[in-house]
């Protein structure tokens, strides 16, 4: 074991080894299930509005209009996750972390059953995307609560010097979520017709999340409060008014966590949304796209754990800053792969991109910004500059990449410079922050 991080005075005062094994990994076990089904749902939409809302709920004589309004209701989760941030990571920070995710996982399985049970346009006109809207509002709000705590639960359990690779594993949830979603929507592709498959068949993975859901809330409910938050109760330290706490001391650091949460937003809904829609435009069949994807989401699973590991051995910043230059580098290849038409050429460019380079940084930035805030004001802290990025940037990511294209005749050029800026938010945001890999959590 490399000690770069472990020989400091601090050391000794790390309580959190008197954590038993088992109840580490119920804790590390039910961040990841609860995780992967969060996403799971969150994407679901993600992929369907690239292939069924356009048509289905935001029918109109242009497809370029129809599509972009199904993005652009993609996009208006992120907007409100913000909110679902503050709501939930108040009530995580006062009342604790597993009561919230309860009600977080809840939120997300029934406003996912009922997107699967909505009537389309045909059938009850304006009400049909309306209610659309409303659903996804709700996931937003439930994703925005979830998060913060899923890496808590995971990184308030972690031995000191494993924290980077514990703080990995909820990370994984996103590909995971992905994968899963696309597994089903291939599946069901390959077995039924196209009209089927669009008629009613669609609605499948979304009613079908229900079983997810139940199966994330009994795992979950086996595992008890993080040692943080108990530590919180004990001493009876947690702050009156965590989001007014934070504004007030720690303002600092939620700007840093915005600038860092960029690359990573960004460059995921390229892989993960925008590249469905991108491919498809470009004669690539719906089930390789989506084989594609689920394929270099697989991929970075073992990445993000790998890299997780290396950030206890090298520092958070090294491995960000790194993987964020080495996107500078691909983008640009990126999109040229892309543009050959060949299933080959794309596979190696969503593998390296999704699979290796956005593993990289996707798996930081959950610890990294776990870290940056004290206990009391730590669910609060962190959600807020996480939510507040990826309203900025991610969730408009996908509406804005398609928007340069149709305006500058197909060029991808200026989404490149697009996403080369975020990169360099991001290399910014992490360089001036401090680095407290192997320094006690809650000291």
């Amino acid at each position: 074991m490399s000690s770069t991080f472990l020989n400091h005075p601090g050391a000794a005062a790390d309580k959190d080894i008197l954590v038993p094994d088992a109840e580490r990994r119920r804790a590390l076990i039910g961040s990841a299930v609860g995780s992967t089904i969060e996403w799971y749902d969150y994407f679901l939409y993600g992929t369907m509005s690239s292939i069924i809302f356009a048509k289905q709920f935001f029918p109109s004589g242009n497809a370029l209009m129809s599509q972009m309004m199904a993005l652009a209701t993609f996009a208006l989760a992120f907007l409100i996750r913000p909110i679902g941030g503050v709501i939930f990571s108040h009530i995580g920070d006062r009342i604790g972390r597993k009561k919230t995710l309860a009600m977080t996982l809840s939120m997300m399985g029934v406003s996912t059953v009922l997107m699967g049970l909505l009537p389309n346009y045909a059938q009850i006109g304006m009400f049909a995307p309306l209610l659309l809207i409303g659903l996804r509002l709700m996931q937003g709000l439930a994703l925005g609560g979830e998060w913060g705590g899923g890496v808590l639960l995971a990184v308030e359990y972690s031995p000191r010097h494993k924290r980077g690779f514990y703080g990995a594993v909820p990370q994984t949830g996103a590909v995971l979520g992905l994968a899963l979603g696309n597994i089903i929507t291939s599946l069901l592709s390959a077995s039924m017709s196209e009209e089927v498959f669009l008629s009613w068949g669609w609605r499948i993975p979304f009613v079908g999340s229900i079983v997810l859901v139940m199966v994330g809330m009994w795992i979950r409910n086996a595992v008890g409060e993080t040692p943080s938050f108990k530590k919180i109760q004990a001493t009876r330290s947690s702050a009156p008014i965590p989001l007014k706490e934070t504004l007030q001391h720690h303002w600092r650091e939620v700007l840093i966590a915005i600038g860092a949460k960029a690359v990573e937003t960004s460059t995921f809904f390229l892989y993960a949304t925008f590249t469905v829609s991108y491919m498809m435009d470009h004669g690539f069949a719906r089930s390789t796209i989506l084989n594609i994807v689920l394929a270099c989401a697989l991929l970075a699973f073992p990445c993000m754990l790998f890299f997780g590991y290396l950030s206890d051995r090298i520092g958070r910043k090294n491995v960000f800053i790194g993987g964020s230059v080495a996107f500078l580098l691909w983008i640009f290849p990126y999109f040229w792969l892309l543009d050959q038409k060949s299933v080959w050429a794309a596979a190696l460019a969503v593998g390296v991109g999704l699979g290796v380079i956005w593993a990289s940084y996707g798996a930081m930035i959950g610890t990294l910004l776990a870290e940056a805030f004290p206990p009391a004001i730590r669910y609060t802290g962190m959600s807020l500059g996480y939510q507040i990025g990826a309203a900025l940037v991610g969730g408009p990511m996908p509406l804005i990449a398609t928007a340069l294209i149709a305006y500058f005749s197909g060029s991808y050029v200026p989404v490149v410079i697009f996403l080369g800026a975020c990169a360099l938010v991001s290399i910014v945001a992490v360089g001036v922050a401090k680095d407290r890999s192997g320094l006690p959590l809650d000291d």
